[in-house]
């Protein structure tokens, strides 16, 4: 975020002066700063507070030291002490308004903002941090307002382009985003990962060329950034090539021998090539560097499941799970297969977590529907089996699993009224034909 200033220097102090211990301890603490030195330039700083604590600036200064070591909650607590003294101070106001945003506290950080705007209209980062703000807050119409008032003032800011160009890339507007990052690029070359977050644009539009382009260019500026480093590597899987996609890991490695994911994607490619002894090994050694790492568990339940260990599987996907994972993919395939190992609650958590994390994921309906027939939850199955079929009546695999669920859970006048309203094939000709049967047997029956 742009705060357009740094850590102040105190004047050089005058010896007669009764604060001359104080300012020389500030100034110590400045020094400190700028050796990146922050917890020693910290203890100067409150030194200096102790005894002269009605010096606005060096609040400042003591919260911009707070900033660097990410202790926001602090650094809001000392710019509002420094704004006591120094109401419209719109350096402070704008260092204030950051942090809130920082800290979520978004209506706060408007307040400041917009007191900033009263006090001094054409201070440009007012608008340009607002943009964050705004994105932040899911407010993308106000958050490009700010951007254009911005401009206003200050056409060339390569802040406003970028913090923009983010709040097109969370809306999955690719392209705008990328327009947006490249003026940065051109208004500053120096900036960090520009090329990097270019280059996951055009991943996400699927145009693989420009992306590896921005991806190398990223590394030629910064060849040891291990972001840019692990997500080229998966950018490499994604795009299969592996031998290099390993290398990238192996890179990271070198850089960071303890990386977990390093060594969980060395695995993942070792499994791509069917060589599952090797696989499990990297999954094992995973483990051993982070207990909390998602993924490997997963894997080698998988492979328990394979070798009939039913208990190991069920284990090892509890274990997973208790680590809350968030991926709907890994959280679909773990309910699908403690479905397969009988554990209905564990599989009904899985699907209803995916249902929050995807709603619109069809098939995620279909399984959670199955899970509660099997668990005798019938009306409550049916529910999320029409949400399955509404969501995607394109998708015959999905209709006919669908359809195959309301003949078990004995509903085959539904499967005939649903055949009535979606377009069929003739693979679903036999299970319109079961649906007819169990209805004839339930009228012969008197049900």
């Amino acid at each position: 975020m742009n705060s357009d200033n740094g850590f102040e220097q105190p004047e050089q102090f005058d010896p007669f002066n009764s604060w001359d211990q104080a300012e020389q301890k500030a100034t110590k603490a400045y020094e400190l700063y700028e050796e990146g030195r922050m917890n020693e330039a910290l203890l100067a700083m409150n030194e200096a507070l102790d005894i002269n604590p009605s010096n606005d600036r060096w609040h400042f200064n003591k919260a911009l030291t707070l900033d660097a070591m990410d202790k926001f909650e602090q650094a809001i607590e000392e710019y509002k002490l420094a704004l006591e003294l120094n109401p419209e101070d719109i350096e402070m106001l704008n260092c204030l308004a950051v942090d809130y945003t920082r800290t979520s506290q978004y209506d706060l950080a408007l307040e400041a903002f917009e007191q900033i705007e009263i006090i001094a209209p054409d201070f440009e980062p007012g608008y340009c941090n607002r943009i964050i703000t705004y994105t932040e807050m899911g407010n993308y119409e106000m958050a490009e307002h700010m951007f254009y008032l911005a401009q206003q003032i200050n056409e060339t800011c390569p802040l406003c382009f970028y913090n923009i160009g983010n709040s097109f890339f969370i809306q999955g507007n690719f392209k705008k985003a990328i327009w947006c990052w490249e003026k940065t690029a051109a208004l500053e070359p120096s900036h960090p990962q520009i090329n990097y977050h270019i280059a996951q644009c055009y991943w996400n539009l699927g145009e693989k060329e420009p992306a590896w382009r921005n991806f190398i260019e990223e590394l030629r500026k910064n060849p040891g950034d291990k972001e840019v480093i692990f997500d080229f590597g998966l950018f490499l899987l994604y795009c299969g090539d592996t031998t290099c996609a390993a290398e990238k890991f192996r890179r990271i490695l070198e850089i960071e021998p303890d990386s977990a994911a390093a060594v969980f994607y060395l695995g993942e490619i070792e499994l791509n090539a069917g060589r599952k002894q090797d696989a499990a090994k990297f999954y094992f050694q995973t483990l051993k560097i982070d207990r909390n790492i998602a993924g490997p568990r997963f894997r080698l339940a998988q492979f328990a499941l394979e070798r009939g260990q039913k208990d190991e599987a069920i284990s090892l996907l509890a274990a997973e799970l208790e680590l809350d994972v968030s991926q709907p993919e890994i959280l679909q395939a773990t309910g699908v297969m403690m479905m397969e190992l009988g554990q209905m609650n564990y599989a009904t958590h899985c699907f209803l977590r995916v249902s929050e994390l995807e709603p619109t994921n069809a098939l995620n309906y279909f399984y959670l529907g199955k899970v509660l027939a099997a668990d005798g939850q019938t009306d409550d199955a049916m529910q999320f089996l029409d949400y399955a079929i509404e969501m995607d009546t394109t998708n015959q695999e999905l209709v006919r699993n669908v359809l195959l669920a309301y003949l078990a859970i004995g509903k085959p006048k539904k499967v005939l009224d649903t055949l009535t309203v979606i377009s069929t094939n003739r693979r679903l000709n036999i299970i319109k034909a079961a649906a007819y049967f169990k209805l004839w047997l339930q009228k012969i029956r008197g049900k």
